[in-house]
């Protein structure tokens, strides 16, 4: 890490497609808050109004002149301009002092990130006054930060459940041997939820209650797998165009869960089949870990234990591992 700077990197960032945190070396995570920008969409060039917490709160709320982005979709960048503005709010904040001269910092990526999207983050993180940048792939610093021998001559299986992408890697001797990735992740989930209560039910509902709705079903499939029962869902129908509220069964969500949980399983096979004889054994003796705040998600542990007939397992804190990852590399 010294040698790629001149001194000691001042910042981790971990610019998720839910949320981004900033870690400082003496204190870990002093920043964390939801990846969202809201432009006005009057005059010669957006002005921005809000970013991260108070953008959020305009969610589905905005007036026509009003604009609310996420800069990453997917796990990419797709939006350099709102990207380059929430790092200008969220940089500072986490500094919490002036500066006096540029911030050096290290930021996550997908491991199978174009080099297109990569300079497109770095033009991003460069426009927002940061000097020198590193990029790390994601599956790497969640790999340390979940606590796993990535350094040691032995296999390691991990998938990283985010967001906006979903990667499957192996790992061994401080590197990444084989991965793959697919782009889907909560941000789809919530999404297909939504699809489905509107293909399904001529009901609509917007993107902060399709992630509530979401999480209410983790909850419940925490403390009640397999059970039947239902959730009570509010929003607009279709049919009568009024606001309601519709009771949605838990088996039908089970449904939605598992098509998207199948797309990973998917790959997940797919890594295991490109892996070389020895790393297979080692993934064989130690199984596969899951990191990512999607890993919670129900059915992804059971679906992967059934394909592949491994033992699979979520890291402590899975939703920390990547931050802590990049903390510890801050560290040394």
């Amino acid at each position: 890490m010294a040698s790629f700077f001149s001194r000691k990197p001042d910042l981790a960032i971990d610019f998720g497609t839910a949320n981004l945190r900033v870690i400082r070396r003496d204190e870990g995570v002093v920043f964390d808050e939801p990846s969202l920008c809201c432009f006005s969409k009057s005059g010669v060039a957006p002005g921005l109004i809000a970013a991260g917490m108070n953008a959020q709160a305009m969610v589905d709320r905005t007036t026509g002149n009003l604009e609310v982005k996420r800069p990453l979709r997917r796990g990419v960048l797709q939006d350099i301009d709102s990207a380059r503005e929430l790092l200008r709010y969220a940089v500072p904040k986490a500094l919490g002092r002036k500066r006096s001269g540029p911030v050096r910092a290290v930021i996550g990526v997908p491991a199978d990130a174009t080099m297109a999207e990569r300079s497109a983050l770095l033009t991003a993180a460069r426009d927002a006054g940061i000097g020198s940048v590193r990029l790390v792939a994601e599956p790497f610093a969640a790999a340390i930060g979940a606590g796993l021998p990535v350094s040691a001559a032995t296999g390691t299986m991990l998938v990283e459940c985010g967001a906006g992408t979903t990667e499957v890697a192996v790992l061994s001797l401080g590197g990444i041997c084989l991965t793959r990735s697919v782009r889907i992740g909560g941000a789809s989930l919530d999404q297909a939820i939504a699809d489905s209560l509107h293909f399904r039910h001529k009901f609509l509902i917007g993107d902060m209650t399709a992630e509530r709705v979401k999480q209410d079903y983790v909850a419940q499939r925490q403390t009640r797998p397999g059970a039947a029962g239902t959730m009570a869902v509010k929003g607009r129908s279709l049919t009568s165009g009024m606001p309601t509220t519709i009771d949605i069964s838990l088996k039908e969500l089970d449904t939605v869960v598992g098509r998207h949980v199948g797309e990973i399983v998917e790959v997940v096979l797919d890594v295991l089949g490109g892996t070389s004889p020895e790393l297979s054994q080692d993934i064989h003796n130690h199984g596969i870990v899951l990191t990512g705040g999607s890993a919670v998600v129900p059915l992804i542990r059971s679906m992967i234990e059934n394909a592949t007939g491994l033992r699979v397992m979520a890291a402590d804190t899975p939703a920390q591992c990547v931050p802590n990852g990049l903390h510890q590399m801050l560290l040394h």
